[in-house]
């Protein structure tokens, strides 16, 4: 029987299936950080359970770390509290922990791919929404609760229903100024936020096979934001180049053994999807966001739309939306003043996204009243940034780069955007206070941001690229 590349794997990890309930999935790689996983850590104390195999266990300090002045102690108390519980504990289970100052440290859905951690067929969890990220490899990665963080590190398994599956095919060539993000938020857009929700999407089509690996990361990253459980990506020459040579990759003879078992992990030809969605690349423009959540988004010359056709709490929630962002329907948002730039988080803070940047804005220097925070995903993509002169670009046109973490995506730290003002930033959520207390998000495209720096407006990248 036919099968889909998410059913291959589902089926190989279940453990027992419960009759008329749930499966008992295993968990390949469990990552965990400073936020989700202190309770999970102290009811397991609390109850006498050690964590069943801490090598499968990797870990990392990301949410609320501070991005500048990391050799400094974390001023925050809470924030401080959190990073010294995830050392106590990984010290007191045995488990790899890339945390502040390591070489290695940086936002949990960044380090994994770039170590090859992350690898084909695998199932992957974390206490994290964009676990989806590492779906981009072909694997089952989602996110979940403190109480299931808990689960996993006592047995190494969870109890999972499995999802519908939903296929998302995009084909042709994007227009130029147009990347992944703007694919996905594109797609959101369609489908709305929650038009997803009970689904596992696999992304498919030209236009994804076409992509890099640190593009279709930001693509799966995003799946969440359209109430999917996950997204995935089917393994190809692309993945394989990426991730040869990586820290935790396998080497010599295991590593063409390997690349045969990945090159079967493909969705079979008469597979069935419970529904199916197809895009045309050339329909896609540079997309921004004008509400308060992911799939309230436009082309960057389009229009807010009208209330039109919603029902009375629709309307009631679309107006809460506009008024917070002090937009009106049927508005442009093309040439509207921004206060700030954020390029960072889990969705783009790769140094693939670093590098489009620097790319862009090189010669240029921003608007002299918008703030600039450049924040990268990891140590090592820090590194690579001054070492490629990156860093260098970006100080002669005026912007910060930070040191990695979560940072502004969502103001755990102290990097939060101020009440009322405007932030395009390339992280993966607007809803409200996401970024700040009363700040107000509006997503984009690291080249959108760039762009839209440099003006000090909402820019249209397209009238700067040739």
């Amino acid at each position: 029987m036919a099968k889909t590349l998410f059913e291959k794997i589902w089926e190989k990890h279940i453990v027992k299936t419960i009759p008329d309930g749930p499966d008992v999935l295993y968990i390949d790689t469990h990552f965990v950080h400073e936020v989700t996983s202190p309770q999970a850590f102290k009811s397991l104390e609390d109850r006498g359970v050690s964590v069943l195999r801490p090598k499968q266990v990797v870990a990392t300090a990301d949410h609320n770390i501070p991005t500048i002045n990391q050799h400094l102690p974390i001023t925050d108390k809470l924030s401080a509290t959190q990073v010294q519980q995830l050392t106590d504990n990984c010290k007191k289970h045995n488990i790899e922990l890339y945390g502040l100052g390591h070489a290695y440290n940086g936002i949990v859905h960044v380090i994994g791919p770039e170590l090859g951690i992350t690898q084909p067929g695998m199932t992957i969890v974390c206490g994290d929404s964009h676990t989806s990220t590492h779906g981009a490899f072909g694997t089952i990665a989602f996110g979940i609760g403190t109480s299931e963080v808990e689960m996993v590190l006592a047995t190494q398994c969870l109890l999972q229903n499995k999802p519908r599956l939903m296929r998302i095919h995009v084909d042709g060539m994007l227009g130029k100024g147009v990347t992944a993000k703007d694919v996905i938020l594109h797609i959101i857009s369609k489908i709305s936020f929650n038009g997803a929700t009970g689904y596992f999407v696999e992304f498919a089509g030209s236009t994804i096979r076409a992509m890099s690996m640190e593009a279709r990361m930001t693509v799966c990253n995003m799946s969440i934001e359209m109430g999917a459980r996950g997204g995935l990506i089917a393994p190809d020459e692309v993945t394989f180049s990426y991730m040869k040579g990586r820290k935790h990759t396998p080497v010599r003879d295991a590593w063409p053994e390997k690349i045969a078992e990945w090159r079967r992990l493909q969705s079979d030809k008469n597979a069935v999807f419970d529904k199916e969605i197809y895009i045309l690349a050339k329909d896609i423009q540079p997309m921004i966001t004008y509400g308060t959540n992911p799939g309230m988004g436009i082309s960057i010359k389009g229009k807010i739309p009208t209330s039109a056709g919603m029902d009375d709490n629709g309307r009631k929630v679309y107006y809460q939306c506009l008024a917070y962002m002090d937009f009106a329907e049927e508005e442009t948002l093309l040439g509207k003043k921004v206060d700030y730039i954020f390029i960072g988080s889990c969705t783009n803070s790769r140094i693939e996204d670093l590098r489009q940047v620097a790319s862009f804005i090189k010669g240029k220097k921003k608007a002299d009243d918008v703030e600039v925070w450049i924040v990268p995903g990891s140590r090592q993509v820090e590194k690579q940034a001054i070492e490629e002169g990156i860093q260098q670009i970006f100080e002669d046109a005026g912007f910060k780069l930070r040191q990695p973490g979560c940072s502004a995506c969502l103001a755990m730290n102290d990097d939060k955007i101020p009440a009322g003002k405007y932030c395009i930033s390339t992280s993966n959520r607007n809803f409200e206070g996401r970024q700040g207390a009363g700040a107000r998000t509006l997503l984009a495209s690291p080249l959108t941001a760039a762009a839209s720096a440099i003006t000090g407006y909402i820019t249209d990248v397209r009238e700067y690229i040739n």
